[in-house]
């Protein structure tokens, strides 16, 4: 097993251009500051990275950390590995199965409660004994442990030489108002196996932002796994009694809502700008990792070795970049113009430098340079993504794909000839499955002969082993067989769906992000701010509200000038375009709303969501033909 390398937190900084005749610009922090939230959520990470440090210090000496791979991102962004090595963390490993070689004598292991991870713990502990290596073991599971894992390390009889616990890591902040469990198989666990372990983590995760910030004086809740959370809510409440503050709240309302209650969202082609970097690069643990050939040549370090050409870059994308801060929320169209502005702003400032400055004015131009520089780099690392972008945009390919995916959602027109050429063009399984689940949810299922024909076409042209997938998504709800009354008209009508009159510039409704369709999970957001809510929705799942006391009465304490905070917590994952709403809406004229803070069990595109569903199955190699012996019969 080699050092995990990529495993370790994160500390790459945006790439980009300095400014002319000047040193490069200090790189700005990748993580962000949180100093822009209407809560205060730096206290949730410094709580998160004290709970670990604690949990290492417990751990005597020097000692080697050995990870889950898919913790690597959500612990980057709470702790850094300077810090890890200052409580004795010589190496970071990942988790991997077979012979595990290291010359500390004690390795501790920060794994999610998989039964894959527990066996290949068990499989290095087994091979260290027939070696004759004597070792200390301390096994830590996130956010808890499970009796099925414990088991299991029971039944290798390796139970006896390690000492396990747990570091209860809950949301994480992934920016000013986005937390995440990053659980990746929240969706699938939950509505597919019926496992339910992840809507207790919804629910304590609550539960401990009420210990932080208050109890909540009203909970709406919509669709069947939230209704779940709400009344898992209840029970806590006695548990953590003692744990809530006696004050006045900073959170007025918490909403909770299933990704069951829209899945036609997650679905269609996200157009932010932060949308679009997460459909075209992938956006993992705040940063998008960047080919060099497309942001540009890499300068070689000014005293150490050159860069490698081939290595991508690893950009930050938060809110402590003023740049993408300004451009992450925005239709794609309106992003070029505002570069441009924002170059243009840069030039002039450079230009002052020429000037004969006075003392002061040379001191104000001083104090905007490093700010300044770092803009720069931020504003080229942007423009040469957002080149990039517009080339797929532009593509014949992509918008073929929007195309369809308009027809259906605006008129339920049948796009069957497009998603039968993209079959016989072999075409990406997951953006055939993307494009069939939708044809499924708008239309109530498929007709029985197109339902079969689609079956057979994808094990023919991708494989059989995508049989199981198939079956997942039947299951699901997602790609099913026609039958009953179709809701979708009613929804679309009823809840203004989708309009082809879009101002994608000055936008006057949700719709500006998903090329003329309004989300509907939006929509029963900005319902529920609305007399009546409980009876309008009732198409999309059932729902509820209800609400909590403190000492007998829900009033706030007085002298409140802030605006009212909502907490919406998405159970099965969010999509960025989605959150890019709900700033919108809170920016309008008049702010109805108030501010919304984000939680989510992941951060999802369409591909991610659907590939969380799908079975990663190897078909057999084929059968070893045996090789003529030479001799005649």
């Amino acid at each position: 097993m080699k050092p995990a390398g990529r495993g370790q937190p994160p500390s790459g900084a945006a790439a980009g251009a300095g400014a002319p005749n000047a040193p490069a610009a200090a790189a700005a922090s990748p993580y962000p500051t949180l100093s822009g939230s209407v809560i205060n959520l730096s206290k949730m990470r410094e709580e998160a990275r004290r709970a670990l440090i604690e949990l290492l210090d417990s751990v005597k000496g020097k000692k080697v950390l050995v990870l889950d791979p898919k913790l690597s991102g959500p612990l980057g962004q709470v702790v850094e590995m300077a810090l890890l090595k200052e409580h004795g963390v010589e190496k970071i490993y990942y988790v991997q199965s077979g012979r595990f070689s290291t010359d500390s004598r004690t390795i501790v292991y920060l794994i999610r409660p998989r039964v894959e991870l527990a066996k290949r713990i068990a499989e290095n502990i087994e091979n260290h004994k027939n070696e004759g290596q004597s070792k200390e073991y301390h096994v830590f599971f996130v956010p808890r442990s499970t009796t099925i894992c414990v088991t299991l390390l029971e039944e290798h009889g390796v139970d006896n030489v390690v000492t396990m616990g747990e570091y209860p890591l809950d949301l994480i902040p992934y920016d000013d108002d986005v937390l995440s469990l990053e659980l990746d198989s929240s969706y699938r666990e939950c509505f597919l196996e019926g496992d339910r372990s992840s809507l207790y983590y919804v629910a304590r995760s609550i539960m401990k932002m009420q210990a932080s910030f208050g109890i909540i004086p009203k909970i709406t809740w919509k669709g069947n796994a939230s209704r779940l959370v709400a009344e898992m809510l209840g029970r806590m409440r006695k548990e953590f009694e003692h744990e809530l503050p006696n004050t006045s709240p900073d959170i007025d309302q918490l909403l909770i809502i299933d990704r069951e209650v829209d899945l036609i969202t997650p679905l269609l082609t996200q157009l932010t700008y932060e949308g679009l970097i997460d459909e075209i690069f992938g956006i993992s643990n705040s940063f998008v990792e960047i080919d060099p050939n497309i942001i540009g040549a890499v300068a070689a370090k000014k005293d150490g070795p050159p860069v490698d050409p081939n290595r991508k870059h690893k950009v930050p994308l938060n809110s402590g970049d003023r740049v993408f801060s300004t451009l992450r929320d925005l239709n794609f169209n309106n992003v070029g113009p505002l570069l441009n502005k924002k170059a243009r702003e840069i030039d002039e400032y450079y230009k002052q430098r020429h000037n004969n400055l006075t003392p002061p004015q040379l001191r104000d131009y001083m104090k905007k340079f490093a700010a300044t520089q770092q803009e720069h780099l931020s504003s080229t690392t942007h423009t040469a993504v957002a080149l990039h972008i517009q080339k797929v945009v532009r593509d014949p390919a992509f918008l073929s794909r929007l195309e369809a995916e308009v027809n259906l959602i605006g008129e339920s027109n049948s796009i069957d000839d497009y998603i039968e050429e993209c079959i016989n063009k072999q075409e990406p399984l997951v953006k055939v499955l993307r494009l069939l689940c939708l044809t499924s949810l708008v239309n109530n299922g498929l007709k029985v002969k197109m339902h079969e024909f689609y079956r057979r076409e994808i094990i023919q042209s991708y494989g059989f082993e995508h049989i199981l997938t198939l079956d997942n998504l039947e299951q699901l709800g997602l790609l099913k067989r026609q039958e009953g009354k179709n809701t979708f008209p009613s929804v679309r009508k009823n809840l203004n769906v989708y309009s082809e009159d879009v101002n994608e510039s000055e936008p006057k409704d949700i719709n500006f992000a998903y090329s003329g369709y309004a989300p509907l999970s939006i929509r029963v957001i900005q319902n529920s701010f609305k007399p009546g809510w409980e009876v309008r929705d009732d198409l999309l799942g059932p729902q509820d509200r209800m609400t909590q006391t403190l000492n007998g009465s829900t009033d706030k304490l007085p002298n409140s000038t802030r605006n009212n905070v909502t907490l919406v917590y998405f159970v099965g994952g969010v999509t960025f375009a989605e959150i890019s709403l709900l700033r919108w809406l809170s920016r309008q004229e008049g702010n109805l709303y108030g501010d919304f803070v984000v939680a989510t069990t992941k951060l999802i595109n369409g591909n991610s969501f659907l590939q969380s569903i799908m079975e990663n199955m190897t078909p057999p190699p084929p059968p070893v033909q045996p090789k003529p012996s030479g001799k005649k019969k």
